[in-house]
């Protein structure tokens, strides 16, 4: 167990990278396509100045969730968008709907995670915001937060069609192997693999605390 979920921190740097040129382009696809048709709370007045990546990447750094955690936060935003059809992902609103659904999935999906306020802070946002993304993202959504097995790795499937597709000339078969190993790993089928993760959420509670520092500093 402690080895596959070495394995699937190896790969998520590029499952990171993948995300958020996956988003970005679904962002200036939008952009260009379908201008903002409602007032939303998620809708900046201006288009954040760090990129996708970038704070995709300060959200791995920092929130310390489980890898599966970014699968199902995909999941949620899929749900959120075909749910809110007059809210498309866009630029302007792209960075917080991350977050949000980041912290959203760490919750139902980790035993243990960060609070609002901390989330606020890794996002550059107050806790107020935070709170009030986090209820709207949950109506968005109609709470349904569950993700079975099946669509769990449904997703895996085609994040990784589409990322072997983008990223094929960096892509060897152990790293194809190894993205699955999220997919392992994940609390969702912690039931079937009969695994014990004790050590792994003192390992995971250490890194917090450690992050945790780290951001306050």
């Amino acid at each position: 167990m402690a080895e596959e979920v070495d394995e699937s921190r190896n790969v998520m740097p590029k499952l990171i990278s993948f995300l958020s040129s996956l988003l970005h382009q679904v962002a200036e696809s939008n952009d260009l396509s379908r201008p903002q048709k409602i007032i939303s709370v998620f809708n900046g007045l201006s288009r954040p100045t760090i990129s996708v990546e970038s704070y995709l990447e300060r959200i791995f750094k920092y929130a310390n969730c489980s890898p599966s955690c970014y699968i199902v936060a995909y999941v949620y935003l899929d749900r959120f968008t075909q749910r809110q059809p007059a809210l498309p992902i866009n630029s302007f609103n792209v960075h917080r709907l991350l977050i949000t659904s980041v912290m959203v999935s760490a919750k139902f999906m980790d035993d243990i995670y960060y609070n609002n306020a901390y989330y606020a802070k890794v996002g550059g946002i107050s806790t107020a915001e935070m709170n009030f993304l986090e209820v709207d993202f949950l109506f968005g959504l109609g709470f349904h937060l569950n993700v079975t097995p099946n669509t769990f790795h449904t997703y895996c499937s085609y994040l990784q069609t589409e990322m072997m597709m983008m990223m094929q000339p960096q892509l060897n078969v152990a790293q194809e192997s190894t993205f699955y190993n999220i997919a392992r790993s994940s609390k969702l089928l912690y039931l079937s693999f009969n695994q014990d993760e004790s050590s792994h959420q003192q390992q995971q509670q250490q890194q917090q605390q450690q992050q945790q520092h780290q951001l306050a500093v």
